[in-house]
């Protein structure tokens, strides 16, 4: 490894150590609006058990989601960008 990208590494751990230890804010922050589950679910035309089904959750789970008691993340949340952004794709693909 070059020596200019491992002093490049070790001082991005240092950064992240004090981070972590509260002694250091984050330069950057990202912030993703969570999705309108329940927008999303109605624009599909599905009831919640349908749509819970086809997003392979539990009702419960879809009903946490749509009055906002939980957050949808990591794959849930791409699916449901997916669904909201083509959900006659996004259906067709996952009713198979």
């Amino acid at each position: 490894m070059e020596k200019k990208l491992f002093a490049d590494l070790v001082t991005s751990l240092k950064e992240a150590a004090a981070i972590s230890k509260g002694k250091a804010r984050p330069l950057r922050q990202f912030k993703v609006a969570a999705p309108n589950v329940k927008g999303v679910r109605e624009r599909t035309g599905l009831s919640q058990s349908e749509f819970a089904r086809v997003m392979r959750v539990s009702v419960r789970t879809l009903q946490n989601w749509e009055q906002k008691r939980c957050v949808p993340t990591g794959p849930a949340a791409a699916l449901l960008k997916i669904v909201a952004t083509a959900p006659d794709v996004a259906l067709k693909a996952l009713h198979r």
